[in-house]
């Protein structure tokens, strides 16, 4: 029973949020809610799911993502696509201001949020991207706005959970941005050692 409930959340893990599954006496039911339509697994199936080595697990992820039940994971961003995000992100605020770039997120961040988390490996190579280029770039010149809003639409993109954060620190009074994913603050929530307190998060689809 325990291997059965281990093999059902890696299955869980691996579909689309519009997917539920539901345990039968052969196997699964993976009930397609977008698309209104049932879809059954084998026992066998299902407990290959749980094996991250096996290769028939991977045959079975591509035809789940061949179906449209699974999104394929993108491959990590480039230094190039970040910098390029990263300045076209900063131009934009520059262009209408930081309120309304917000406000257009919903159409750059997609809703649509994988069950598994980002891997730290993954957060750990945009923010080290993000964070050099911000840096070394004297037009973005060290903007946090536009690092936590990058940050924010390249890991939506990816299907990815994130949440914006924007926060206010009294004395003396500034204010901060910053995008979090998996415990991992890009860029830093606390800039030299100094908290903010969030006054505005928003999550999947600029909500």
């Amino acid at each position: 029973m325990a291997e059965e409930t281990d093999a059902l959340v890696a299955m869980e893990r691996i579909l689309s949020p519009h997917c539920r599954v539901t345990r039968t006496s052969g196997g699964a039911l993976i009930a397609d809610w977008k698309r209104t339509r049932f879809i059954g697994m084998a026992t066998a199936d299902i407990q290959k799911l749980a094996d991250d080595s096996s290769a028939e697990r991977a045959e079975l992820v591509t035809s789940l993502t061949r179906a449209r039940l699974a999104a394929d994971r993108q491959r990590q961003h480039s230094e190039i696509e970040v910098g390029l995000w990263l300045h076209a992100v900063h131009l934009l605020m520059r262009t209408i201001g930081f309120g309304r770039v917000l406000r257009l997120l919903s159409l750059a961040a997609p809703d649509y949020a994988r069950a598994d988390p980002a891997s730290a490996e993954d957060l750990a190579s945009l923010k080290r991207a993000v964070h050099a280029h911000g840096r070394r770039s004297w037009f973005v010149n060290d903007d946090c706005k536009a690092e936590a809003v990058t940050a924010f639409v390249l890991l939506r993109r990816r299907g990815l959970n994130a949440v914006l954060h924007v926060g206010v620190r009294e004395h003396p009074f500034a204010l901060h941005a910053w995008t979090s994913s998996a415990d991992v603050c890009i860029p830093d929530a606390d800039p030299r050692g100094h908290a903010f307190t969030p006054v505005l998060s928003i999550n999947g689809g600029g909500q």
